[in-house]
């Protein structure tokens, strides 16, 4: 059976509705940044289809002449973000959504080098030659200390669960730890296209000390 990351790191993407510290690895991850609104940004459903398109890539090497070192067959894990705000970037709530920074980002399994990565987008680059692959970059990502919770709802209703977030952080002793170097995360369970707003899951994640 494929590798599934969720099921095999449940910890990381299945919390409950009630907050919970949880210590996060580092792991691999495509990455691309950018700018704007995620409902009506190009840049953002570019860069969506961008990482699905290398992602997708990355899993079907199985059928490749060469496979890259390492290589296990995995289920694509769910999108993430990081999010943030210039000059607020502790308060996502408020901000208007044209006004976002984000980091759109997918796992990857550790077997992904650079130059598994740089095969990926050769290929990638032959089936969709309209793609600007030059935006996606391959990191090492690691949150350390967290909080966590699981939001069931439209996005729009995130605040009331962020509110519960940071007063269960602030209530056993940690303290926020937002800044330019650690940002507010989302890891999306629900595809908002199949899934009824009120019924959409997403782990919400805020790093702390």
């Amino acid at each position: 059976m494929p590798f599934d990351f969720k099921k095999e790191y449940a910890e990381l993407y299945t919390p409950k509705t009630k907050p919970s510290i949880v210590t996060v690895p580092p792991m691999t991850f495509i990455m691309i940044d950018g700018h704007g609104d995620p409902n009506t940004a190009p840049e953002y459903q570019n860069a969506i289809e961008v990482l699905y398109g290398l992602a997708y890539t990355i899993k079907m090497s199985k059928k490749a002449d060469k496979q890259p070192e390492g290589y296990f067959d995995f289920v694509v894990p769910p999108l993430e973000g990081l999010w943030w705000s210039e000059g607020e970037p502790s308060d996502m709530c408020s901000v208007d959504k044209s006004a976002f920074f984000w980091t759109a980002m997918l796992r990857q399994p550790d077997f992904v080098n650079e130059s598994a990565f740089a095969q990926a987008k050769e290929t990638l680059a032959k089936k969709k030659p309209h793609l600007n692959l030059s935006l996606a970059r391959l990191e090492l990502f690691e949150e350390a200390l967290c909080a966590q919770i699981m939001h069931i709802g439209s996005y729009d209703d995130e605040p009331a669960t962020l509110a519960l977030l940071d007063k269960f952080i602030a209530e056993s002793g940690r303290s926020l730890d937002i800044s330019e170097s650690r940002r507010h995360h989302e890891i999306y369970l629900s595809d908002p296209r199949k899934t009824a707003a009120e019924k959409l899951k997403t782990v919400l994640r805020h790093p702390i000390l």
